[in-house]
């Protein structure tokens, strides 16, 4: 399951925002633009699918620009790290990408333009290996804190749609069902875009995986009942004492789960670590359209002229999480220590 790859020279989206009833695969070929409004508009979604689909979007534009002149070349290179940067503020794995492929850019100064696209596509390439990689052994280590027959409740969707393949938080369920624990997964809703809904249901539907569908504000009387016995989520930036941002509604689950004494696990590559913010007071919350609140499907659902707030993602407190799942093994608190040993 490939929600972005790049075939015959075409980088390949499948629109995310179609799921479940319709899977629409769409192509871009050279204007980067066009890629970065598939991310604004979240055609695709997932921290470390925005990440791959950013490295290859600065390859379009380089092979778009790489018959100018140098100097013309490195201008319009740097107008699109910034144009793509300005996509989504919150999920580090796009700065991370973007990032990457500068310093490909730096490194090779001396390369013509269209050696240098040549370059700039290896690295894309190697940035999208290098997350399905990732992704199978986040699975490998969190598998091993999940126990047979539990039922996993996850928030938004953390799978291979959000990943090159695979997935983070769903990667850990899948890493478990391989192993033969007979997982049974609660997605909760995840309003107002409705990704655990749309997204993470049709996922495991798609791998035969056991899933209950449910709203939102049915989590904590589920768990009260006692039919949770772990959380794994996903992430958008990890900071260096362990806060998590993450979609909108994570911090209230997390908050559930620490009243109920269920374990809280976020499974997240290192690449969603930001090694220079130190908490989550400092993560900036992206703010999405009202239309997200107000309508469903372009059917509106409240009234006319109300004032709505749309932040797309909360932060959960390190002190709410339980463990970090990443794929060089396992985080425990003192995350400070934890994740600075990471470096």
């Amino acid at each position: 399951m490939k929600p972005v790859y790049f075939e015959k020279d075409t980088l390949k989206l499948l629109d995310q925002t179609q799921l479940p009833t319709k899977e629409i695969i769409k192509s871009y070929t050279k204007d980067y633009k066009q890629v970065a409004e598939a991310i604004r508009n979240m055609i695709v979604r997932g921290a470390p699918a925005i990440g791959v689909t950013a490295g290859y979007a600065l390859y379009l534009a380089s092979k778009d620009f790489d018959q100018l002149e140098q100097k013309k070349y490195e201008e319009k290179m740097q107008e699109a790290c910034e144009f793509l940067a300005g996509t989504r503020p919150t999920a580090v794995n796009l700065f991370w990408a973007i990032d990457r492929m500068k310093k490909v850019m730096h490194d090779y100064t001396g390369l013509q333009p269209k050696e240098l696209t040549t370059k700039l596509k290896q690295e894309a390439d190697k940035i999208c290996a290098e997350d399905i990689q990732m992704c199978h052994q986040i699975g490998h280590y969190g598998e091993k804190l999940l126990h047979r027959n539990d039922t996993i409740l996850t928030h938004c969707n953390a799978g291979a749609l959000a990943t090159a393949d695979y997935g983070t938080a769903l990667g850990v369920i899948r890493a478990a069902c391989e192993a033969g624990k007979n997982i049974h997964v609660y997605a909760d809703e995840t309003r107002p875009f409705l990704q655990g809904a749309r997204l993470t249901a049709w996922e495991l539907q798609k791998d035969h995986i056991p899933v209950t569908l449910i709203t939102d504000n049915m989590a904590g009387w589920m768990m009260k009942q006692g039919k949770i016995d772990g959380i794994v989520v996903g992430a958008d930036r990890i900071t260096c004492n362990g806060d998590i941002a993450n979609k909108i509604g994570t911090y209230s689950v997390s908050v559930l789960a620490k009243a109920h004494g269920i374990p809280f696990y976020v499974a997240a590559p290192t690449s969603t670590i930001d090694f220079e913010m130190f908490s989550g007071d400092q993560i900036v919350i992206e703010e999405r359209d009202p239309r997200e609140v107000t309508h469903i499907k372009g059917i509106q659902i409240a009234p006319s002229n109300i004032q709505v707030e749309n932040p797309a993602f909360d932060v959960t407190p390190h002190q709410n999480v339980t463990a970090i799942v990443t794929e060089k093994g396992v985080l425990y608190p003192p995350y400070d220590l934890t994740i600075e040993a990471l470096k």
